[in-house]
């Protein structure tokens, strides 16, 4: 694990040029598909009462928008529109909104929320096949599975409709499944100088029995104004099936 001391706040400097060098040189045929989590030192996303706010500082936050800024989209599940209703644009550096991807297998949602601002971004909700949610957004229908949309069937849509570069930025299933399932190039956890003790789970993956089961990423660190470290994971050098337990598979 290499270890860098930099500030990714403001404007680019070279650290961040070559944090976001792989969303660029991606071939052209394929998807980029990178995570996010911002948690604290004990793996907390929230406390149990759903505050979460104010767990990643200022720099983290820059981070965070700066990967938005270097994308064509981003997702998040139905869950984090209903709890948080976040925004999901570039307000804080430079760049352009990426398109915003719902994904609602069940048709939870309505026409409010903030993701549904008209400022130019595609609008994208993704939902079961057999759902008959309408939320005014350009709507993908998709095969779910005990209520679970394949993250590999969402990346395929995604991609035909020319979205290259994709971010799971939440919540904690969503990400969860994206990586269990093995479609992520690239993970960057942001870990925050605190300890919160008990509350949500950045990451929620099935247990395993043995510790060469576990997933090892090649891992640079890169300390943060703040104190926020982040930690960018390139996984793919172990892209397995955590249920299947099969050492280097890798994805279709």
């Amino acid at each position: 694990m290499r270890v860098e001391g930099a500030s990714i706040g403001g404007e680019t400097p070279p650290i961040a040029a070559d944090i976001f060098a792989p969303f660029s040189e991606t071939p052209s045929e394929r998807p980029f598909v990178v995570g996010q989590v911002g948690q604290s030192l004990d793996g907390r996303i929230a406390t149990l009462c759903g505050e979460s706010r104010d767990i990643s500082g200022q720099a983290a936050l820059d981070h965070l928008h700066r990967i938005r800024a270097h994308v064509d989209a981003v997702i998040v599940g139905a869950r984090t529109i209903v709890l948080d209703d976040p925004q999901l644009s570039v307000r804080r550096v430079p760049g352009t909104n990426p398109a915003r991807v719902v994904i609602d297998p069940s048709g939870r949602l309505d026409s409010r929320g903030r993701w549904l601002a008209d400022d130019g971004a595609r609008r994208i909700l993704v939902t079961g096949e057999r759902s008959s949610v309408s939320c005014g957004a350009e709507t993908i229908r998709l095969e779910s599975h005990a209520g679970i949309i394949p993250p590999a069937a969402i990346v395929e849509a995604l991609f035909s409709r020319g979205l290259k570069r994709i971010l799971v930025e939440g919540g904690a299933r969503t990400l969860s499944t994206f990586l269990e399932t093995g479609h992520l190039d690239r993970l960057h956890v942001l870990v925050a100088p605190m300890i919160i003790g008990s509350g949500q789970a950045g990451l929620d993956l099935p247990p395993i029995a043995k510790l060469e089961s576990a997933l090892r990423p090649r891992v640079r660190a890169h300390l943060l104004e703040g104190g926020d470290v982040l930690f960018d994971c390139d996984l793919s050098a172990c892209r397995w099936n955590f249920r299947a337990g099969a050492r280097g598979r890798e994805r279709p």
